[in-house]
């Protein structure tokens, strides 16, 4: 049986301000079916259509922070969903101030909204579960910049335990039955027969996980936050002959995201946020590749399936 999608569409890369081949922050995520955007800047639902996203399927919103490359894009991206008709609830998780900065200016181009929205605060001060259904968990965790600003980390839920197809037949066991021998126990089936968890199932695939940090400067603790996921999405806005000048901003190098990257032994490392000073994303993938050689430049409109 094929594995349901777990999937991260890169809407934006740039940092600070769009140019003509990378927009700003944005990205638009399907897990198990739930569609999530993560941050909003200004374009975003331009790149939603270009990349034929499923717009109006986006049930959450998560903002890590309100600088504008990251929120600009929103209230219009509010906006558009009214105007299409949109009726389901949206819930939008953000720092301290999104709202009423938001309601603000809805109210003042008056806009009514025609579906529910549902402000949740985030915190910066360890982690927390934001959002938790039978198949997903995100979680926030702080970051290091100029401003309030959250990672967020998208977890599959453990699956249920295999039970082997080809024994089905001689198990005698009814569908109640199944369903123990799924969630690990020992069953006796209708024979009276002892039937073992471990003879009659295999392990299911591991769960399946992706952390985005942007923006913030280098720090340790993020890999605590972060370890062992199968991607992480780290921002690099500089290379390493501007450190001085990502110190003062409270952004990463290349080299310090693939840092990052080995101290919490990740699967594959995405860099995102390039600085337009820089033409080429491959001299962030190759600086970086010297640390942590699986490393992939999370290009707009790329597609990285996990």
């Amino acid at each position: 049986m094929s594995r349901q999608t777990f999937e991260v569409l890169v809407l934006g890369s740039s940092s600070a301000s769009p140019d003509t081949e990378r927009g700003v922050s944005g990205q638009y995520l399907n897990i198990c079916e739930r569609h999530f955007l993560i941050d909003c800047g200004e374009g975003v639902q331009i790149q939603l259509r270009r990349y034929k996203a499923r717009f109006q399927s986006v049930a959450a919103i998560f903002i890590s922070h309100l600088h504008g490359d990251h929120i600009f894009g929103l209230p219009g991206f509010l906006s558009s969903m009214h105007l299409l008709g949109r009726k389901n609830p949206l819930t939008i998780y953000g720092p301290p101030r999104l709202r009423e900065t938001m309601l603000q200016l809805l109210s003042v181009s008056d806009t009514q909204l025609n579906y529910p929205v549902e402000w949740v605060e985030t915190r910066n001060d360890g982690m927390h579960l934001l959002f938790e259904d039978e198949k997903t968990e995100v979680w926030s965790f702080p970051l290091d910049h100029r401003i309030f600003c959250t990672g967020f980390l998208f977890k599959e839920k453990p699956l249920p335990r295999r039970v082997i197809k080809e024994l089905l037949s001689e198990l005698n066991i009814s569908v109640a039955d199944i369903m123990r021998l799924k969630a690990g126990e020992d069953v006796v089936n209708e024979d009276g027969r002892l039937i073992k968890n471990a003879d009659a199932t295999l392990d299911p695939a591991a769960p399946r996980s992706y952390a985005y940090c942007c923006d913030t400067a280098f720090r340790k603790e993020t890999a605590e936050y972060v370890k062992g996921v199968d991607v992480l999405c780290h921002e690099s806005t500089f290379l390493k002959d501007h450190t001085t000048r990502a110190t003062a901003t409270r952004h990463s190098t290349a080299e310090q995201a693939a840092t990052v990257a080995q101290m919490a032994g990740v699967g594959r490392l995405l860099l995102t946020h390039f600085s337009a000073r820089y033409r080429y994303v491959n001299d962030f993938v190759r600086e970086a590749a010297t640390i942590f050689p699986q490393t992939e430049a999370a290009g707009d409109g790329k597609l990285f399936k996990i």
